[in-house]
């Protein structure tokens, strides 16, 4: 395959993922903000609390609208730029996205049209249930995306079909319950949690710095500060186990995450550093111009035992013996056995060969767990970028860590009765942080996807293979098309959003 084809392949989706996910966080909390804002106003018959309730729907509606262009469009490019991979993941990948689109899109938009236009029109707890299930609904779309996700991590659940060389499901629940698909889910709506956190927090600091609509905004932060603080320490819990997932499913992506080339026991986190561009595998150049490490807490984070060893990219290449480590190369020679065996497989079927095709199969079965490694060139491939996944994910745990900082004080001077007006700095803070919360959210997935590379489908399909063999030149007419669209999407949300917010919390929308 072209390697301009793949890598402007590569960009075209990254392009939709990234933007797509600018849309998708804040519709997966701030729908929970909104029925959490809205159960307030039912229980007390506030007028002030319904108000409250109609400013954040109507900035929930803008999102929403405009986060739908984006999915459609990346579902799409599954067909047209990534054939081979469609066809290889058989019903696996096709199955949760068909139940995403039938039940919880189809869920969420039925109720939508009830919670913004049901205001007079339905009774007040019927129209607090459809702003209850669009909430829900937006989580359970996400889930049935990221159980597919899940799965390209962590491929179980199969079988491999030689007569359509396609992957068949045999165990739905064994996907849906993988445990790299659970942390991801739960990971992931958690940092959607603490982006409509920030969001809320964020613009009702602004309006505190404007000193317009104070009690608007004091009762907007107080639910935005306690929803972010709770799914703060939801979100560390989760990336906890994230982490020990990576470690025990996809430990090369763990190792490129922390720049360790040399495998250890008691390995610690690098809280700080910069990596020296210099090093590569085969050098003996330091890793770091400077770091400052945390003792044994990699170990711990993906062990749980503050002495568990921990492979660095050396071992995951060439191997360690010692530490019953399989190197790359061993598991190219089974992939290649896995690749030359399909092969025969279909030159006995056409000859009507049975002992011929039963002989190939076995030896792709033993072998097909490796079937990706037989497409590789050489072992380092199963290397990822390493600088972008490390500061990528260092800078994700740095902001996630002043997240819970910034809702822990904001609470803390609510809490003690303090007046918060008085308080510019963390009011200025608070508004600088709502793009912060994007920029962690994306350096996460960054870590997730990047740190997987080579693999389309970890360790049985590289990037390369996945791709549709297409003119370079339309995949390449088709990014700037998506540039431009998704780039003028962007700007509209965002002087919908500000004007919408310049105008302030009015009883009328």
């Amino acid at each position: 395959m072209e390697e301009h084809l793949v890598d402007w392949s590569r960009a075209q989706f990254a392009l939709t993922a990234l933007y797509h996910f600018l849309f998708v966080p804040l519709t997966l909390g701030l729908g929970f903000i909104v029925a959490i804002m809205e159960t307030i106003y039912v229980k007390t018959g506030s007028l002030e609390w319904k108000k409250i309730t109609k400013f954040w729907m109507t900035l929930f509606a803008i999102n929403f609208a405009i986060g739908v262009a984006t999915g459609i469009i990346m579902e799409f490019e599954f067909g047209t730029n990534w054939a081979n991979y469609s066809w290889f993941v058989g019903d696996i990948f096709g199955a949760p996205l068909a139940i995403e689109g039938i039940l919880a899109f189809f869920m969420e938009s039925a109720f939508f049209a009830v919670m913004f236009f049901g205001w007079n029109k339905v009774g007040k707890k019927f129209h607090l249930l459809s702003t209850w299930l669009v909430a829900v609904g937006s989580n359970l779309s996400a889930m049935w995306i990221l159980v597919a996700n899940g799965w390209m991590q962590f491929p179980i659940g199969v079988e491999f079909n030689p007569d359509t060389v396609r992957n068949e499901m045999v165990d739905f629940w064994a996907i849906f319950f993988s445990p790299v698909a659970v942390s991801k889910f739960l990971h992931t709506i958690g940092s959607g949690y603490v982006i409509s956190a920030l969001f809320v927090v964020g613009i009702s600091a602004w309006y505190l710095l404007k000193e317009r609509d104070t009690i608007f905004a004091k009762r907007s932060m107080v639910v935005g500060a306690t929803f972010g603080l709770v799914a703060s320490l939801f979100l560390f819990l989760s990336g906890d186990e994230s982490a020990h997932q990576v470690a025990q499913k996809q430990p090369v992506k763990l190792a490129a995450m922390e720049g360790l080339y040399e495998g250890k026991e008691g390995a610690g986190i690098v809280a700080v550093g910069i990596l020296n561009e210099e090093k590569t595998l085969e050098n003996d150049e330091e890793v770091y111009h400077f770091e400052f490490e945390i003792p044994y807490a990699l170990s711990l984070l993906g062990y749980h035992d503050p002495f568990a060893f921990v492979p660095g990219l050396k071992d995951l290449v060439y191997g360690n013996e010692e530490r019953g480590i399989e190197s790359a190369i061993s598991k190219m020679e089974k992939g290649k056995i896995a690749v030359q065996a399909l092969r025969d497989y279909k030159e006995a079927k056409r000859n009507a060969d049975e002992v011929g095709m039963a002989e190939a199969k076995a030896k792709l079965d033993a072998n097909m767990q490796y079937f990706g490694y037989g497409h590789l060139e050489k072992p380092e491939d199963i290397v990822p970028p390493i600088s972008l996944t490390f500061y990528s994910f260092h800078i994700m745990v740095t902001l996630g860590g002043w997240f819970l900082t910034l809702f822990g004080i904001v609470l803390f001077f609510f809490i003690f009765n303090k007046d918060i007006v008085k308080q510019k700095l963390i009011l200025l803070s608070a508004v600088l942080s709502i793009p912060l919360g994007y920029i962690a959210a994306e350096a996460g997935w960054i870590v997730a996807e990047v740190g997987r590379q080579p693999w389309a489908i970890q360790d049985l399909m590289p990037v390369g293979v996945a791709v549709t063999d297409i003119s370079t030149t339309n995949v390449m007419i088709s990014f700037f098309m998506f540039a431009v669209l998704f780039t003028i999407l962007l700007i509209a949300e965002v002087k919908i959003m500000t004007k919408q917010i310049a105008m302030g919390p009015e009883e009328a929308h």
